[in-house]
């Protein structure tokens, strides 16, 4: 018996998981140049979030039919991929089909119901490529999803589909094997998807079709790996990382914006309020808002690297649909590509962080970030919970009190929120006297 498939097995599993953990690492420390932030609080109502709106995909039923495509893909990921399980043990100890001889019909069951989520991936993702390519889905003809974006979204697609004829090739092959009694190979019963395409393969030979079975089953494992590697360099990222980002969301009511400590304990001590500042205060004065990545929080950029690139938050931005420049998802993808950047220069032994570049001006503009409304439609749309206002208040806040940046007509209106306590320049003594004036006239 030849050990050499095997030993080629776990060479290339090896290489897979080297490659995977690797990423995982990178990854991870990039998420981590941003601040720390305390997200653990209220566990219940958190894994509550991550169930409804990760596992069970609540906000994406708001588009139901794409929402529908997207489930029956996001089903067959997760069940077809329990399969993968007996392709591993198949490969490292050279068995076929471990798992038929223990589970008898309730293989054949199993096997029925993979085929069937198979082809509904297959179908799917043929749709999806059609809304993209051909009727041009306006969300994802916007000037962000130029080249790679837009590249990267079609060939997870057409990756998607090969595999799921590797399994449906590979599945009819092994049954006429198995009917022409080679003893390698276990028949099934009847297997309803792939039985449909198995006249395209009753004129080969038995060497052919062991060929072809085997090519299927080395395409189809290979496949998943080098897809769990790609993955972790595309949008689709958003397979693992939305259940945690979802966990880890902001519970806080939509409305409500994050004070920034540092403020609010200035106004308490003047207000003879009790703060939690430190009695010293720290040597170096920290940076109001954000410039760069690492002012930004971990779970702001664990956020980017999250972010779908569905377009949901830009096609429901009111500035954006207005003709403005802002587009949120440009936000996310901005912050990702960002800390990219500043990883691979870390890893190379470069500056990193100081190269002289950051994420206002290099990456996103004033323009943008003045074009915000602080509407939160684009959080409310996301499905996956993530959260670009935050970003872009940070950001607004540095240029507002680090480069006194903003425009005239909002340092106006900052002053007179300061003396008038309203953005109008009155007396807060005069600010009901229309209510008087209406009084007296309905007097009269």
């Amino acid at each position: 018996m030849s050990f050499l498939p095997q030993v080629a097995f776990l060479i290339i599993l090896a290489v897979a998981v080297f490659i995977l953990t690797k990423r995982v690492r990178f990854l991870k420390r990039n998420i981590q140049l941003g601040k720390a932030e305390a997200r653990n609080d209220q566990p219940e109502a958190r894994w509550k979030t991550m169930l409804m709106v990760a596992f069970g995909q609540q906000k994406m039923f708001k588009r139901f039919i794409p929402a529908f495509l997207h489930l029956l893909i996001y089903v067959g990921f997760v069940v077809i991929n329990l399969e993968v399980l007996e392709f591993i043990l198949d490969g490292i100890l050279g068995t076929h089909r471990l798992f038929a001889p223990i589970l008898g019909s309730i293989y054949t069951a199993a096997i029925n119901i993979f085929e069937f989520l198979a082809v509904a991936v297959l179908f799917s993702c043929v749709v999806f490529l059609f809304r993209r390519n051909v009727t041009k889905v306006p969300r994802f003809q916007k000037p962000e999803m130029k080249g790679w974006p837009t590249l990267d979204g079609n060939l997870i697609l057409v990756i998607e589909i090969i595999l799921m004829f590797a399994i449906l090739t590979m599945n009819a092959t092994d049954q006429i094997l198995a009917n022409r009694g080679d003893e390698h190979y276990i028949a099934l019963g009847t297997l309803f998807f792939s039985s449909l395409i198995q006249p395209l393969f009753e004129g080969m030979s038995t060497g052919t079709l062991v060929f072809v079975e085997r090519f299927a089953w080395w395409f189809h494992i290979a496949g998943i790996l080098a897809f769990a590697i790609y993955v972790t360099y595309s949008k689709h990222l958003h397979i693992f990382l939305a259940f945690p980002n979802t966990w880890y969301s902001n519970l806080k009511p939509k409305g409500e914006m994050a004070n920034m400590p540092e403020v609010t304990n200035e106004v308490n001590m003047m207000l003879g309020i009790p703060t939690d500042a430190p009695a010293d205060p720290p040597a170096e004065i920290g940076r109001f808002g954000a410039k760069d990545i690492n002012d930004l929080s971990w779970v702001n950029i664990l956020n980017s690297y999250s972010c779908t690139e569905c377009g949901r938050c830009t096609s429901e931005c009111p500035a954006n649909l207005t003709g403005k420049k802002l587009s949120p998802r440009k936000i996310m993808m901005d912050v990702r590509d960002r800390a990219e950047e500043v990883g691979k220069s870390i890893d190379a032994g470069g500056p990193g962080l100081e190269d002289g570049k950051s994420l206002l001006g290099d990456y996103i503009t004033k323009e943008e970030l003045n074009a915000c409304t602080s509407c939160n439609a684009c959080v409310e749309a996301c499905p996956v919970n993530i959260d670009p206002l935050s970003i872009i208040l940070q950001m607004r806040r540095y240029v507002a009190m680090e480069e006194s940046g903003t425009p005239a007509q909002w340092n106006a209106m900052f002053q007179n929120m300061e003396t008038s306590f309203s953005p109008w320049k009155f007396s807060p003594q005069d600010r009901f006297n229309w209510a008087d004036s209406v009084k007296n006239e309905e007097v009269k």
